[in-house]
Formats: structure tokens, sequence, C-alpha cells
């Protein structure tokens, strides 16, 4: 029998990203699958906080090279890789050097979102995408972290459900406390739509005139794993209101192999 394949996209991970509570636990998280047998795969975007000859990034030349559109302009993605310290596993960095050049992730120097944080969140998103068709690399189980992952989830189920990579895997999302979409703008709708899709089709990711991107990314879930011990009341609510959805309540980072394992097997299953 053939390994099981497990796809993390992230946004955090640790030592790459600043040390918190989430990146310790991505960060920690491929190698518990790597001893339970399975095959690890990690995506993440290439901030400008990651030192490239610390940690030995390269380009990816086969995997790069594609244009991003985004409202009618065109960015080019570039793919780099590096492999996780003290593992023998890959790490591939999403780049583009207009949104990841800053030596900041989300915030500038006084605390502000970025104001291009939706084009950088939508040039992620639609350029995991693509990267995962290069791949050739069908995964078993797709596994997204917080909210700049949260249109994965709705292309897969959506844009590419017919797509013979990308139709064939469980797609596990995990909501964390961190959330900057209230500064997102309606304009949000357009800069997202991919392929045939329209506006209409993100519905789910608006309330009222707000865009809510994690409560949109739980409608196209097929498992969650709650990351933070006290999420936003509506997103708690969102996640009650879904039905058949299994979810795994948050678990400290010492039990995060044994209940993740679990989580995913029996997911697989059903």
């Amino acid at each position: 029998m053939s390994k099981k394949k497990v796809l993390i996209i992230a946004e955090e991970l640790s030592p790459y990203t600043f040390e918190n509570d989430i990146a310790n636990l991505v960060g920690k998280l491929p190698q518990a699958i790597h001893e339970s047998g399975m095959e690890v795969r990690i995506l993440m975007p290439k901030f400008g906080i990651i030192n490239e000859r610390r940690h030995r990034l390269h380009e990816v030349v086969r995997l790069s090279g594609m244009n991003i559109i985004i409202d009618d302009d065109d960015y080019p993605l570039i793919i780099k890789v590096a492999s996780l310290p003290g593992m023998r596993l890959q790490v591939y960095f999403l780049d583009n050097e207009e949104f990841f050049k800053r030596k900041f992730m989300f915030h500038d120097e006084e605390g502000k979102p970025f104001v291009d944080n939706e084009d950088r969140m939508v040039f992620f998103c639609k350029g995991v995408i693509e990267t995962i068709r290069k791949f050739g690399w069908p995964a078993d189980y797709i596994h997204c972290f917080g909210w700049m992952t949260a249109l994965i989830p709705f292309y897969l189920k959506t844009a590419y459900k017919n797509d013979p990579i990308l139709n064939k895997f469980k797609i596990i999302y995990t909501p964390y406390k961190e959330d900057i979409s209230g500064f997102f703008t309606p304009k949000f709708l357009d800069k997202a739509s991919i392929n045939n899709l329209e506006p209409e089709d993100l519905k789910p990711f608006m309330k009222n005139k707000d865009v809510t991107l994690i409560e949109g990314a739980l409608a196209f879930t097929d498992g969650i794993i709650i990351g933070s011990e006290d999420l936003d009341e509506s997103v708690t609510k969102a996640i009650k209101k879904l039905k058949g959805i299994p979810v795994l309540d948050y678990v400290p980072l010492e039990n995060m192999k044994k209940e993740y394992m679990e989580f995913y097997n029996k997911l697989i299953e059903e």
C-alpha cells in the first residue's frame, strides 16, 4: 500500500517566521506526519523576514515562471525550496517581489495592516493552486492553516473540482484567532474570482458588506481542526452550524501528534 500524502499550506512556520503558538505547531506537524509513515510537503509565502542564505533557499525553475492575475494585472510567481532544518522534508516558498519583499508579514512598523493584504492573500492562494497542479503529487490530505489560506478550499471544491489531480483528497482547515479580513474591501470578490467563477460564487466569504475569510473557508472543508483556544465568537457559531463535518477541538502541542494523526485517519475512512 502506498504511503498517504499530506500537503500543508500555512502562512506561519517555525523556524522561518516569528515564533508563536501556531508557527511552532505547524513547525512540529511535518515531523509528526513523517514519523506516522506518511509523506509530507509544505507550501508557504516567502516573506521578506525569511533569510534565504541561512535557510538555503533556492529557486525551483521547473515550477517558477507562471503569472498570477489579480484585478487584470499579471504578477510573476517564483517558487523556492528548502529542507526543513533537521529533517529531509521539503518546504516550498511562493515569492513575488512586489508582495513579499518587505521585512514584515502583514503589518507595517506601526502595526497597521498593509493596504494590499487582500492582493497578497489572493496571489498566494491562486499561486498555491497552480503550484499543486505542477507538482503532479496528488495529496490525500490538504491541510490549510489560517486566514491567508482561506480561498484554497473554495477553489478546490469549485473551480477545480473536476481536475484529475485535485479531486481525490480531504481538505482540512485550521482556523485560529488572527484574522485581518475586517480590513478587506468588497472589491476582494472580483480579485478572488478565478476561471469561470463569478463574484457571486464567493458569497460565503461575505457577511452583509464585510469580508469573512475564515467563515468562507469553513463552508468548503471536509474536516476542521481548531488552532486557537479562543476563536472569535462568529467563527465558533459558524462551526456549530456545520452539519456532518468532523471537528477536532484545540489540542496542546504535546498532544498534537496523537490527536492529529487519529483525526487524519478517521477522515480518510469516511
